[in-house]
């Protein structure tokens, strides 16, 4: 039998304490029924004998201490799964808001999950394409990486995320393919943004959306991207699907941590944030992977926007120890308009290596990436030396590798937000934008290659 509780000492913000409570532990669910009949739920943050700490999840105004009553429910938040989720839109803490009807659980999950033993995980090695030239070409996203993406406050990294969400797939496999999208944090017009564009390209129907909104309550924010790694692993580790999960904005989740800290009265780490930053990130991050013992997989792009476009912030520097990579979006290319403005040379993917090559993309992909890389960054340095001393100043070869910089920016990375392009594709206009120069300045480039796919400029434009 629930025990209830008529014990309210105090209400703070989103902390509410209880005394005398017998038997409960730490992140046990809770509800509180208000006189009026009204439930709210919190969570236990903390056990001091038999006073306990929980936090509200939603507000607490209108909780008359005296009349009000808690009843614990012996266990965490949790999420009812099942395959019937694909194609649903629901709030941050699980529950449908797309007008369907409930979920008929197969299984209730924890949504704290747990951590794949290292032991168990399996290297990633699988391309996933995602009809971006800037990260299939040059920072290649493999099946169970953890590849962020790093923004700027007012930079369309929504856009690049429901991009994404529409065109990744895994090349030869016949295994089943899913995304789980979380938007923490977020206003109404760009909830309404991805749940339009999801719906008018046919991409929500093997999506599972959560949607918390900038008005729900901190706690929520807390709870929204575990109940999207909770989805993700039922659909990856219980139905054999490969699993691609999207957060935006893992800033506005630490700083839902940050607001339940100061609540706290914790002793603060770096800008305020909670010592555990680090720890808490990474109960997020290293759900994702590959297990030996299954089929499916879970790969994860979380989207985090820097303060003041600082890459040392704790949230990004935190991410960046934790995950494999980062794909950096430049405000000057935004100011441009070139679309997406992935700044290729800072951005980085530690696992391209090994999901590229002959039967995973093409044989000549790392000769290219390499190729391009070095073309680009020489172009780029030209082009400064160009703004200081004049063109003039430049040799007839800078001024063809900053010539080799503007088309790359123009046709390699300024592709749009509605251009899927297949892995060939990408190849091909690499090989195209390589063919300014002569074969004596694509030293990174493997003979049989140079034999096999490079065409001087004049062949690429005498066959356009």
């Amino acid at each position: 039998m629930i025990k209830e509780y008529r014990t309210i000492q105090e209400v703070a913000g989103p902390l509410m304490l209880v005394r005398e409570v017998e038997g409960v532990k730490y992140d046990e669910l809770g509800e509180i029924e208000l006189p009026s009949g009204e439930r709210r739920r919190c969570r236990v943050l903390e056990v001091n004998g038999t006073n306990v700490l929980v936090q509200l999840f939603e507000s607490s105004a209108g909780i008359n201490l005296a009349q009000s009553k808690v009843r614990f429910t012996g266990h965490g938040v949790q999420l009812g799964v099942s395959r019937d989720m694909l194609g649903r839109v629901f709030n941050g803490m699980g529950e449908p808001i797309d007008k369907g009807p409930r979920i008929i659980a197969d299984k209730v999950m924890d949504i704290n999950g747990m951590p794949i033993n290292p032991a168990a995980r399996a290297y990633p090695n699988e391309f996933i394409q995602t009809g971006i030239s800037t990260i299939d070409g040059l920072n290649t996203l493999v099946r169970g990486q953890k590849l962020p993406i790093f923004s700027g406050s007012g930079m369309p990294h929504a856009n690049l995320a429901a991009q994404i969400a529409r065109q990744a797939k895994v090349l030869n496999t016949e295994s089943k393919f899913a995304v789980v999208f979380a938007a923490v944090g977020i206003t109404f017009e760009e909830a309404d943004f991805f749940i339009t564009d999801f719906r008018k390209t046919g991409a929500i129907d093997r999506t599972v959306l959560f949607i918390n909104l900038a008005s729900d309550a901190a706690i929520e924010r807390i709870a929204t991207p575990r109940m999207a790694l909770t989805a993700a692993e039922y659909l990856a580790f219980e139905c054999d699907m490969h699993v691609l999960v999207i957060i935006t904005d893992i800033t506005n989740y630490a700083e839902a941590l940050r607001e339940v800290s100061a609540a706290r009265k914790e002793v603060p780490g770096r800008r305020g944030y909670p010592g555990y930053l680090y720890t808490d990130l990474a109960t997020i991050y290293e759900r994702a992977g590959r297990k030996i013992t299954s089929e499916g997989s879970i790969t994860m792009i979380p989207i985090l926007s820097m303060p003041e476009d600082d890459k040392t912030h704790p949230i990004p520097d935190l991410t960046g120890y934790i995950t494999e990579g980062q794909i950096i979006l430049s405000r000057e290319f935004n100011r441009r308009s070139i679309t997406p403005p992935v700044d290729v040379l800072p951005s980085l993917s530690r696992l391209k290596d090994k999901g590229i090559g002959k039967g995973k993309t093409r044989e000549d992909h790392a000769s290219v990436m390499n190729q391009l890389f070095s073309n680009y960054a020489r172009g780029r340095e030209a082009k400064e030396l160009m703004l200081v001393l004049g063109e003039a100043a430049l040799t007839a070869m800078d001024r063809l590798y900053a010539r080799f910089a503007d088309e790359f920016e123009e046709k390699y990375i300024n592709q749009g937000f509605y251009v899927n392009r297949s892995i060939e594709e990408t190849m091909n206009i690499g090989w195209e934008l390589l063919g300014i120069f002569p074969k004596s300045e694509l030293k990174r480039v493997k003979p049989e290659f140079l034999e096999k796919y490079y065409k001087p400029a004049d062949q690429n434009q005498g066959q356009e």
